[in-house]
């Protein structure tokens, strides 16, 4: 049976920093919500935006409109401000020729569609599980499971990468193997202490893979 791998996409495969932090500028300033705390915000990627905009001091019921504008905003410049970490291509060239592929983010699988097709990797992708496509995120084991049954597979050889606990979590819920990247958005120390194998980036991680 060939292996699964599910992988995060920011901080995992990509660097969009730049991109969302511009989202969340331009939504704050549109709202005049006075917020200046970029390390805040990154610290948090990989959490739903409504969460996020949540944490950040923003009222339940205004989530929704503070996410509009930042999915405005961010759709134009997402694309230009957004590139593969290092070794992304040769993990995925390297992990396609033994594995079945898909990605599960809590990014728009739209966004995540058209982005993995501009920095040319899309065609290593079967599935493409986002935010709008669950009803419960990850740390949920929702996503992983959707993968998994749209995949065709079982949980068997299954294995998610990701570079926070969030990915960490919802693989153990799903009851899968698990890979954390010290790569990202979560410091080495944290994602050991959730008693997980971690390597540095994707392309080690799916090189530990293929030998197992």
């Amino acid at each position: 049976m060939q292996k699964t791998i599910l992988f995060d996409l920011d901080g995992t495969l990509i660097d969009s920093t730049s991109a969302i932090l511009h989202g969340f500028h331009k939504s704050f300033e549109y709202f005049k919500y006075d917020f200046h705390d970029d390390e805040a915000i990154k610290n948090m990627i990989g959490l739903p935006l409504d969460e996020i905009f949540k944490n950040l001091g923003i009222k339940v019921e205004d989530t929704q409109k503070y996410i509009q504008v930042y999915k405005n905003a961010y759709k134009e410049v997402y694309l230009e401000q957004t590139t593969l970490l290092e070794k992304t291509k040769e993990a995925l060239e390297l992990a396609f020729s033994f594995a079945d592929l898909a990605v599960v983010t809590t990014k728009s699988s739209v966004f995540s569609q058209i982005l993995l097709k501009h920095l040319g990797v899309g065609h290593f992708f079967k599935v493409i599980v986002g935010r709008d496509d669950v009803i419960k995120p990850k740390p949920d084991a929702e996503p992983i499971l959707k993968a998994l049954n749209l995949l065709c597979k079982e949980k068997t050889n299954a294995f998610m990468l990701g570079d926070t606990h969030l990915d960490i979590q919802a693989a153990k819920n799903a009851q899968i193997g698990c890979i954390a990247l010290s790569c990202g958005y979560e410091s080495k120390e944290s994602l050991l202490a959730q008693k997980v194998i971690v390597k540095e980036n994707a392309y080690e991680a799916v090189r530990y893979l293929e030998k197992l």
